[in-house]
């Protein structure tokens, strides 16, 4: 509801959540949807999916929480069906967790085949499988060699299922605020790992913190290891500034490479 509102205030940037956990919403339901969003966006969505993984939120609401392996295999199917339903006049599918028969979706998303599907997570086994098998854009967190490991590992389940990794946008989201100084840097950063009981070693060279020089390095490091989608979180409500500074100083540097 609140993309919806957002679409309407805007012309030109695309409209998604990163991302909208599986196990909230029936997936046909959810097909629904994004169509419908897509339709009042003018076709700018990015369908954000990702498995569900907020356990109290689960329980807060009597929503159900799977295994994780569960989750995945919800996930694969769930995604399979919306993409059935945006494509095909009458779909049906049945699966060990979900079934559709005969179902509708009307109309179809303005965006043809579908909407981007962006897929978040990075489990190697499952979740970077179902990646290979459904995913448009592909999105973690990380460090540069984070993603040069899952990036390997997701060619290969890419070649198991006969798709070409080129077919797969690769993006990172992340932590991003300007700093003057690197102990406002550093300051920062260790707030970010206290969020996430992380440590800042750990956790800091996965951010995009510093200065205009120090995010621009980071960025042309991702960009290297296979990169090409960035999505930036200010680290505080309405941080107006970071944002301005990252269209003026950042985004320049890299928008036609």
């Amino acid at each position: 509801m609140t993309l919806a509102g957002l679409a309407a205030e805007t012309s030109r940037v695309k409209v998604g959540v990163l991302v909208t956990g599986n196990t909230y919403r029936y997936p046909a339901v959810l097909a629904s949807m994004g169509k419908t969003l897509d339709h009042a966006s003018d076709g700018r969505l990015i369908m954000g999916l990702g498995a569900g993984w907020f356990e109290l939120e689960h329980a807060a609401y009597g929503i159900p929480f799977y295994t994780t392996g569960e989750r995945i295999r919800r996930l694969d199917e769930a995604t399979e069906i919306i993409k059935k339903l945006w494509t095909e006049k009458q779909a049906s599918f049945k699966g060990k967790y979900y079934k559709i028969k005969d179902a509708y979706c009307e109309p179809k998303p303005l965006q043809k085949p579908w909407p981007p599907i962006l897929i978040g997570g990075a489990g190697e086994k499952l979740t970077l499988r179902v990646v290979a098998k459904h995913a448009d854009i592909w999105n973690t967190f990380g460090s540069p060699a984070v993603f040069r490991q899952k990036i390997e590992i997701l060619k290969e389940h890419c070649a198991e299922v006969g798709r070409n990794i080129d077919d797969i946008e690769i993006s990172w989201a992340g932590a991003t605020r300007f700093a003057g100084s690197a102990a406002e840097r550093d300051e920062t950063i260790r707030r970010v790992a206290e969020r996430f009981g992380r440590p800042p070693e750990e956790i800091g060279p996965g951010l995009l913190m510093g200065t205009a020089g120090e995010i621009k390095e980071r960025i042309s490091r991702l960009i290297e290891v296979g990169v090409t989608h960035f999505i930036i979180m200010p680290t505080a409500p309405k941080d107006h500034e970071t944002i301005r500074r990252f269209a003026g100083e950042v985004i320049p540097e890299f928008k036609q490479k």
